[in-house]
């Protein structure tokens, strides 16, 4: 699969992007572009308002009034806290991993993977679960590059939290997402599934120019697995940049206390995979 995104037009524009919660400000003016084939890490504390802007990008949140503006693929998502004409078509493009997975755990592995085609299939089909000969083979390939293709006619609910988490991924694969969203994919997941997760994200970003966004309380996974970071503190950016420049000294500036207290990981100098590409860092991960 191959993104068909125009390089010159960046994948995802977030502009002065508002959001206020009973008088609490989630987010503040944020900005940012992100370019066709990135993969970027959003990262900060609990509350920093990384769920927040993700659940934007998607159009599954409003932001506030105002000039408030969302662009994915180069089409309107929201803009002055209203979404945008279209909007169906354009979530069809976006893949949205959750941190809970958001599976239905009676039902096959198979079958909550197919569910990716549900924007491409007739309603009727999809209810009677008549899915085709090609799109079961274009679900058994997700699931083998995700690594669970034994696990295809599994009840998901008896899948591992790292595996169900590879099967949600997959899912999007079989929705040829243009750009994966994934909120904390890895917060409820031990140490080796987590790095499986993003392994899977790292290769599916490196093989097919997709565009990942993923959001993480833990740094040393940011810096291992995605080229740049972008920090919140408090609804707000305060970092942008490479992951690489992101060292204890930085991160205890931007964040004091709550970089600890608040279950963001300070990795030591020692646990720093600096400047690699999503591939590379890939081979890092795996030596």
């Amino acid at each position: 699969m191959t993104a068909t995104i125009s390089r010159i037009q960046p994948a995802i524009r977030v502009t002065r992007l508002s959001k206020t919660f009973n008088c609490c400000a989630a987010l503040q003016g944020v900005s940012v572009d992100i370019g066709a084939g990135e993969m970027v890490a959003l990262i900060g504390a609990s509350g920093s308002g990384k769920s927040t802007l993700l659940r934007h990008l998607a159009g599954l949140s409003l932001g506030d009034g105002g000039d408030g503006r969302v662009e994915v693929l180069g089409t309107p998502v929201q803009a002055c806290g209203r979404l945008a004409p279209g909007i169906r078509r354009t979530r069809a493009r976006v893949g949205f991993v959750h941190q809970q997975f958001n599976l239905v755990g009676r039902l096959p592995v198979m079958t909550n993977v197919l569910t990716g085609t549900l924007g491409r299939v007739p309603l009727w089909r999809s209810l009677a679960g008549a899915f085709t000969t090609g799109e079961r083979a274009l679900a058994l390939d997700a699931l083998a590059r995700v690594g669970i293709a034994d696990k295809a006619w599994v009840r998901a609910s008896a899948l591992s939290g790292g595996q169900q988490q590879r099967a949600a991924i997959a899912r999007t694969l079989v929705q040829k997402a243009e750009i994966i969203l994934a909120d904390e994919p890895i917060a409820s997941l031990d140490p080796v599934s987590s790095r499986n997760v993003m392994e899977t994200l790292a290769r599916i970003n490196a093989e097919d120019r997709v565009t990942v966004v993923v959001s993480l309380h833990q740094v040393d996974f940011a810096i291992r697995y995605c080229p740049r970071t972008i920090a919140l503190k408090n609804g707000a950016v305060v970092y942008d940049g490479p992951s690489s420049a992101l060292t204890p000294a930085l991160l205890r500036d931007l964040y004091g206390t709550q970089a600890e207290e608040l279950g963001l990981e300070v990795p030591g100098a020692a646990s720093f995979v600096t400047g690699l590409t999503p591939g590379y860092a890939l081979a890092a991960a795996n030596a």
